[in-house]
């Protein structure tokens, strides 16, 4: 038997066993669903939406004033794929824009997006 059927019989007898595995041997999780994800967190986040470089977002810190500030979203971008679409990739409107393609570039995921739309649009 190769060590990867050991392991595999061993993983399959804990389960058989116990109704689960190791901490160890568990599957890698997977992402949060939008409605668990942080908006806030991930458009505050200097590694994600960073969104405060750019622009002045309530609640935020040291914002930056090269974009429009983000508030009264909702009432500005009724059309909730509108709003997204503009974060994913805002150069398929404005092809001059400065705004990174943050759905494009893969810096985030469509789960992401939706829930930094869902922060947005409680401002």
């Amino acid at each position: 038997m190769s060590f990867n059927h050991f392991r595999l019989a061993t993983a399959a007898a804990l389960i058989v066993l116990t109704g689960s595995l190791p901490a160890q041997a568990q599957p890698a999780a997977q992402a949060q669903p939008a409605a668990q994800l942080d908006g806030k967190a991930l458009a505050f986040d200097r590694s994600k939406g960073n969104c405060l470089t750019c622009h002045e977002i309530k609640g935020g810190d040291s914002p930056g004033s090269i974009a429009p500030p983000l508030n009264d979203m909702k009432t500005r971008f009724p059309d909730r794929k509108e709003l997204t679409a503009i974060i994913a990739d805002e150069t398929v409107r404005n092809p001059l824009t400065v705004m990174p393609p943050f759905g494009r570039n893969l810096i985030l995921n469509e789960k992401e997006i939706s829930a930094i739309v869902d922060f947005l649009y409680q401002l």
